[in-house]
């Protein structure tokens, strides 16, 4: 039976499915790429997937009788999917058709983008008008959602609790924005009674899904691991039952319709949970988060970058659903059959390792005056993390402890808590009046070790400034929990990884040069600090002596194995410690969060054009500037130029006016006399050439000749 189940399998290997890089579309092809043909016949128990190397070949996978996975991109660069034999994008509907043809399951999802419902109904349409012209059976399975049942009436409208199943599929009602999926479900059915020999088709009407890197419910996932103020938002009452499917259920549901090729057409996909939005919200907050929630107003959710207008009217479905059908007929091994809510745990790990949201956790040690402090808030800017120091964890921590006390005693539950808090408040208080301020260290160790345990120190990691101080205070706060206790074998010594920092990197400089760089500072800023001369100076005795023993802090890391950085500072002109700060990044690596916010990249961006702007007046004021300098220089480069000129005019002439002097005294006494009767006789006697009568005359009468 087993044989002839696995037989009938094989008929469907290669798997086309669309928009493979979505969300939904990638996590079932992945899933799919490692399943043996029939394994859901045969045995429920064990493990359908099989490991399947990257790098294998088509022909190795299917030698290996798992399914070859094939499908359309959305065009742009993403990068190749390693579980895909082939990726395809703009393709023509011949090209189209000419691929859909090569494959024995067509599946196409539409849960995501409405967009693919119109090729969705052609592709159908297309592999029924070619049925004469197949090969082999063909199978073409749509992933519809529950937003076509949107407003179906209830089943008895006397008892509104009772759930829809999959016999009710005829009478259900869709969102108004969902019309047009319900009509390509009603054609896939249509279209699969004809000949189902030859061409089955099924529909799958899936709830929200969730599960690994998160999609319709990213939003409230995102705003808990960030612990924004205020809480994770619940939008509207919340009072809404969200029918929800795991991911990996879903394409554990597609595995099953493959391999049975059951009778019926359409499935519903959800779990046995009927949780409201706002116990969905709750355990998301109380799991990833702070734990606090917000009611806000419904409309703000369309305010919202993140969501689409299909993702926001499926927020708000309310419908109480059973998968009946799959649970008497299919050998289901749910991942999250009870949903979200009970698996919260395991949802959010999946949620935190898909995503990459993994913690950094540093611990900066090293002299004071060193620059620790500086380091650590550039080190929290750049990787988002938070600056935990022993001062400021302590002044909140007495904040926290009086603000939970005035806020519970406002109330009647939680009097145990507001008695534990205010009991461990005054004892904090009555230890610091012993000992001048200051706390013991089983105190501080508590309050430290329950700082790092905090959500976020958890979920995006920190940078420990300074402490611990000691091996014996390493020893302590870093101690093993008791589920947590390593084999006696290990050499390795117990401690919590959960807050045992990653990276250790230890300042250092000269005492010369610490004491040179606080004697530099200045006195506003050293007044009243722990820069003070004496301060200082026994500060830094006391750190040397701490480090100069067998046990040391240093020593502590050292024994668990953790990398530690040696950096030494030998320079005050480098403010910003960019020699620091590349050393850090090199042994870090990338950030583990999400990077900016959408509000964060249009800050910034907004902060670049203003600087650019104030950068480019600041240019033109500075070009106007020089051009008016310019301009005043030419003017009086020309002014006094001018001067000159007139001067060495006014000279040549005095000079000329001295040297004609004699000329015309010459002329005078000389020349004009004789010149002037010469011309009376040229008047008088009117000869034919005037000039030869006036030189001849000239010559005859020179007074030198005579």
């Amino acid at each position: 039976m087993a044989q002839e189940a696995a037989g009938r399998a094989r008929l469907y290997n290669r798997i086309y499915i669309n928009n493979i890089h979505s969300y939904s579309s990638k996590h079932i092809s992945q899933y799919l790429s490692s399943c043996r043909f029939g394994a859901s016949l045969v045995d429920p128990e064990v493990d359908e997937r099989e490991g399947v190397q990257d790098d294998q070949t088509n022909e190795a996978k299917a030698k290996e009788g798992t399914f070859q996975i094939v499908g359309t991109t959305s065009g742009k660069a993403e990068q190749k999917c390693s579980f895909a034999a082939a990726e395809y994008n703009n393709l023509t509907q011949t090209e189209l058709l000419h691929h859909l043809m090569e494959c024995d399951v067509i599946f196409y999802n539409i849960t995501e983008h409405a967009d693919q419902i119109a090729e969705a109904s052609w592709a159908v349409s297309a592999l029924h008008k070619e049925i004469d012209e197949f090969t082999g059976p063909k199978m073409f399975i749509l992933i519809s959602t529950v937003m076509t049942w949107a407003l179906s009436k209830p089943v008895d409208p006397d008892d509104p609790e009772i759930p829809f199943t999959e016999e009710d599929y005829r009478r259900r009602k869709a969102h108004p924005n969902f019309k047009d999926h319900i009509a390509l479900e009603k054609l896939v059915v249509k279209l699969g009674k004809t000949n189902r020999s030859q061409f089955c088709t099924y529909v799958v009407a899936a709830g929200l899904q969730y599960g690994l890197e998160e999609q319709v419910f990213h939003l409230f996932f995102k705003k808990a691991w960030l612990g924004e103020a205020g809480g994770v938002p619940v939008f509207g009452d919340g009072s809404n039952i969200v029918p929800t499917v795991h991911v990996t259920d879903l394409a554990r549901i597609v595995q099953n319709i493959i391999d049975r090729k059951p009778n019926p057409q359409y499935f519903l996909a959800v779990d046995d949970s009927k949780h409201t939005m706002e116990e969905i919200v709750r355990a998301i907050a109380n799991n990833l988060g702070s734990g606090k929630t917000q009611t806000v107003p419904k409309d703000d959710l369309y305010l919202t970058q993140d969501l689409t207008q299909a993702d926001i009217d499926s927020l708000f479905v309310s419908l109480r659903m059973e998968a009946a059908f799959l649970k008497e007929n299919f050998n289901m091994r749910w991942i999250s059959e009870t949903g979200i809510v009970e698996n919260i745990e395991r949802v959010t790990e999946e949620y935190k390792l898909s995503r990459g949201l993994l913690p950094v956790r540093i611990c900066l040690l090293g002299p004071p005056a060193v620059g620790k402090s500086t380091v650590a808030e550039k080190i929290c800017k750049h990787y988002k993390l938070h600056h935990v120091r022993l001062k400021e964890t302590i002044a909140e921590t007495l904040a926290n402890l009086e603000a939970g006390i005035y806020q519970d005693e406002g109330e009647n539950e939680g009097a145990e808590s507001s008695g534990g808090a205010q009991e461990f408040l005054e004892t904090l208080r009555e230890n610091m009046e012993q000992n001048g301020g200051l706390l013991d260290d089983q105190f501080i160790i508590q309050i430290m070790k329950d700082k790092l345990k905090s959500k976020p120190c958890t979920n995006q990691g920190f940078v420990l400034d300074g402490f611990p101080k000691t091996y014996d205070q390493a020893k302590e706060l870093f101690s093993a929990e008791e589920d947590e206790l390593e084999d006696a074998r290990s050499k390795i010594p117990p401690h919590n990884k959960k807050i045992i920092p990653e990276f250790i990197f230890s300042l250092d400089a000269t005492d010369a040069f610490l004491k040179k760089r606080v004697l530099n500072l200045p006195e506003s800023v050293v007044e009243g600090t722990s820069y003070s001369q004496e301060k200082f100076l026994r500060r830094l005795a006391s750190f040397r002596e701490n480090n100069s023993e067998d046990e040391t802090v240093l020593n502590f890391f050292d024994e668990l194995e953790i990398p530690l950085e040696h950096i030494e500072i030998t320079s005050s002109d480098d403010l910003d410690y960019l020699l620091v700060m590349e050393k850090v990044s090199k042994c870090v690596g990338q950030p583990r969060n999400y990077g900016p916010s959408s509000e964060e990249v249009e800050l910034e961006e907004r902060r670049q054009v203003e600087i650019r702007i104030r950068e480019e007046a600041a240019l033109q004021a500075e070009m106007e500037r020089n051009e008016a300098e310019e301009a005043a220089q030419r003017t009086q480069k020309w002014e006094e130029w001018s001067r000159r000129l007139e001067e060495i005019q006014r000279q040549e002439d005095e000079l000329l006016e001295a040297e004609s002097v004699p000329l015309r005294q010459y002329l005078m006494r000389d020349v004009m006399p004789t010149l002037t009767q010469g011309l009376i006789e040229c008047c008088r006697i009117r000869p034919e050439d005037p000039v030869d009568f006036l030189a001849e005359y000239l010559l005859k009468n020179n007074p030198e000749a005579e």
